[in-house]
């Protein structure tokens, strides 16, 4: 693997590759100390144009217990505020020889670009509404831990689908690891023919949510709105909310982050011995690890010619 971009295009095999080099890496937060000098002399890059606390904290982290030089970068008070394109802060940045580049945009298909751009690889911590792989792989990493194996589990992605990255790419990794994925949601905020794209059954719907092993809240992504996709957060609560009486006692419960309480979570099951938001979150850290070594380190690292940037990333359905 030379970059991380998608879950799409990924093999079960390359899966289960970065899971188990995330365990090795789980043996070596228990120690007291806790870095490996794996990436010493090799720089990363976090380019974030968006804000973030879990994934961008998660990414720095990371490197630094790799023992690798970091250069950590947010779009507001950096060049981009003066006018900088993408292209010409890649180039800038390509003069350092970083070895990887982490990069968060709001523009789907902009860590794509930038593999068309640069030699370093290049991991895509979040592109618009397209795709965001490491936050799938630590929710697959977290499951995994919990319960052994995907296969035949049934998980229910509730909530705001049509504007989630993080469905998209989750809905593919618990897929292929043998999961089987319920979407649902308000018509609106389901994405038309994603079942046909995808295989996963969707719910408008709680009648069939008793079913569920596992039940995956996403939040409302109110900032990529451009109009009104349910009559008011009070009525979708109403509607959607996970609370106590919807969550069963043998569910678990999980959710990307930031959570907003009182919407798609109750307080008392974002807090219940059900939760694994708090394991997602020790897990981003040793998943992201393994990411940056498995591209850094990993087989055939001869570094191949850039290859052409694609126009446009792919989609899987349209927005209802």
């Amino acid at each position: 693997m030379k970059h991380l971009l998608a879950i799409e295009g990924l093999s079960r095999e390359q899966v289960e590759r970065i899971l188990d080099r995330t365990e090795s890496f789980a043996e070596v937060g228990r120690r007291d100390i806790k870095k490996v000098p794996t990436l010493r002399g090799r720089t990363i890059v976090n380019l974030f144009y968006e804000a973030s606390t879990r994934t961008s904290s998660s990414f720095e982290l990371a490197a630094k217990r790799l023992s690798a030089d970091l250069i950590s970068i947010k779009s507001a008070g950096s060049a981009v505020d003066k006018g900088e394109s993408l292209k010409d802060t890649i180039a800038t940045l390509s003069a350092y020889d970083p070895a990887a580049i982490v990069i968060r945009s709001p523009q789907a298909g902009a860590a794509g670009l930038v593999a068309g751009w640069t030699d370093a690889s290049v991991i895509n911590a979040g592109d618009g509404m397209h795709e965001h792989p490491s936050q799938a792989l630590l929710d697959v990493f977290t499951l995994r831990r919990r319960l052994g194996s995907l296969e035949g589990i049934k998980i229910w992605i509730v909530g705001d689908v049509t504007h989630s990255r993080v469905a998209r790419s989750c809905l593919l990794a618990f897929g292929l690891m043998g999961a089987e994925v319920t979407l649902c949601g308000p018509p609106t905020l389901i994405p038309r023919g994603i079942a046909e794209a995808t295989g996963v059954t969707v719910a408008y719907d709680f009648d069939g949510l008793g079913e569920a092993d596992v039940v995956y809240a996403l939040r409302m992504q109110n900032e990529r709105m451009s109009e009104s996709f349910v009559p008011s957060l009070r009525e979708y609560a109403a509607c959607y909310q996970i609370d106590s009486r919807r969550l069963g006692p043998r569910q678990l419960l999980m959710h990307p982050g930031p959570v907003n309480r009182g919407v798609e979570l109750a307080p008392e099951v974002i807090d219940s011995p059900q939760s694994l938001i708090t394991a997602q979150v020790e897990s981003g850290l040793v998943v992201r690890m393994a990411i940056l070594y498995e591209l850094l380190t990993g087989t055939d690292r001869a570094k191949p010619e850039r290859g052409p940037a694609p126009a446009e990333p792919p989609r899987i359905g349209q927005p209802a």
